[in-house]
């Protein structure tokens, strides 16, 4: 899937008594280093208003038209403070706006030999009043990590990259539909939730029965499939599986894909324990995998509350999420454990893969009904994770995140599995088991965490903890 190009709105502060040329360098500065970094921009120009900023009341109603007239393409507004700005007028623009997505307040640093009254910018002082103002409008708004920071600073590089990360989770969220393929398992009660609660923070779940993908699979030709048998085999090692359990993964493959593009699905959780194994004959991790590595998440046993986490983390690093259990101690080693799954990990978590049987359900129903596996080791590399559950008690949508990394550390088991260190690991799991979360965690290889954390709490309005 084709990546969207983040396009942040941009206000210029600026006051009258403060030096003007400030602002119209420090407007340069800021649209260059956000072009040079990538972005889009969405800023009045320097025929519309003084210097290209906003002081104001009439300068703040044009740059609000302009963002109401881009409402489709802001992703973000980013507030930069070249000297110690109008903080009426931001708000104002903001509030007229009604653009409804994240806000970063940035301010330029003083340089100690320019304090006179001809270059001295008083940002820093201008920040805390604009940041004043938006809290009285009611206006959630985001901060750089140091208080003043240069645009061409590596630590607003940084910051920008950050703030991005965030705009993609709270966009993302917005209006996110959600394939329910199949119905939950009975044996596990943990991935009950609440659509009500969802639909109250813009998610939807759309629902199809596990018989009606059954059913059209069997109306399903031969020749149909073809094209997803194809991909499947340059996906994966697919030796010693026999031919029509390939074949079998095609069509479930090809009807998923065909159902979530006429339903508007972007991310999707699948019923497998045990009816498609034992009335299909397959299991259905390597379609899953193949969704989750073209960014289009999948979970296993209808964990839909499972398939956001994903999801968010996902659009905060654009690479491929996974679904893991937190699933067993390493040694005596307080800060790590091992994260497995049977399992449906996207190719891009491994070091290698090959598809074969699964080795547990393969007891019950027979070796020869569970081809279908991506069985492998998880490479090492950072990670995030991320929980969130829908807390039917208090009628909130509630979480946590943190980081830590996938290691090298030997480990001899079957399917998708990685040794996983986390500081402080131990009080992350008192804190899981007193609050009663599940045990599937979603992972991705990238530091995002923070960003996910911002996004869900700040703009979502998510009850979310951020481990460390």
């Amino acid at each position: 899937m084709a990546a969207k190009r983040v396009t942040f709105g941009v206000i210029v502060g600026n006051r009258g008594f403060f030096p003007d040329h400030l602002a119209k360098s420090g407007r340069e500065d800021m649209l260059g280093a956000l072009r040079g970094a990538g972005y889009d921009v969405v800023a009045v120009g320097s025929e519309e208003t003084k210097h290209g900023a906003v002081e104001t009341r009439a300068e703040a109603v044009r740059c609000a038209d302009l963002f109401k007239k881009n409402r489709d393409t802001i992703d973000g507004v980013i507030v930069t403070l070249p000297n110690f700005g109008d903080e009426r007028a931001i708000a104002d623009t903001l509030r007229m706006a009604g653009l409804n997505v994240p806000v970063l307040v940035q301010a330029t640093p003083d340089a100690p030999g320019k304090m006179t009254i001809r270059d001295r910018r008083d940002s820093f002082c201008g920040k805390m009043s604009a940041c004043n103002n938006l809290k009285q409008y009611g206006i959630p708004y985001s901060l750089t990590t140091r208080h003043t920071e240069a645009p061409d600073s590596d630590f607003f590089q940084g910051d920008l990259a950050w703030f991005a990360a965030v705009c993609r989770v709270v966009r993302g969220m917005k209006g996110l539909r959600i394939g329910a393929i199949g119905a939950r398992p009975a044996a596990f009660n943990t991935v009950r939730y609440s659509e009500k609660i969802l639909e109250a923070s813009g998610i939807s779940v759309e629902p199809i029965d596990l018989s009606e993908i059954l059913g059209r699979i069997g109306r399903m030709p031969d020749r149909q499939a073809q094209r997803k048998l194809d991909e499947i085999h340059r996906y994966v090692s697919t030796q010693d599986v026999p031919a029509d359990a390939l074949l079998k993964m095609a069509k479930l493959g090809t009807v998923i894909d065909e159902w979530m593009q006429q339903t508007g699905c972007t991310i999707s959780a699948v019923q497998c324990w045990t009816s498609m194994e034992e009335f299909f004959g397959v299991v259905p991790c390597t379609v899953m995998s193949m969704m989750s590595n073209e960014l289009m998440s999948s979970a296993c046993e209808v964990d839909i509350c499972g398939v956001v986490g994903m999801h968010a983390l996902q659009l905060a690093s654009e690479t491929p999420s996974a679904l893991l259990d937190w699933n067993n101690n390493y040694g005596d080693d307080p800060d790590k454990a091992v994260c497995f799954h049977c399992s449906n990990l996207p190719k891009h978590f491994f070091a290698d893969v090959r598809m074969d049987f699964q080795q547990i359900i393969a007891g019950t129903v027979g070796r020869e009904n569970t081809y279908g596996t991506c069985v492998g080791r998880v490479k090492a590399a950072p990670m995030s994770f991320a929980r969130f559950s829908t807390d039917d008690r208090e009628g909130v949508i509630r979480g946590y995140v943190g980081e830590g990394e996938f290691t090298n550390d030997p480990l001899d088991t079957f399917g998708g599995a990685g040794v996983v260190r986390i500081p402080r690991m131990q009080e992350l799991l008192h804190y899981i088991c007193e609050r009663g979360f599940e045990h599937h965690v979603a992972a991705n290889l990238a530091t995002v965490g923070g960003a996910v954390h911002e996004a869900a709490t700040r703009y979502l309005g998510w009850n979310v903890h951020r481990h460390n």
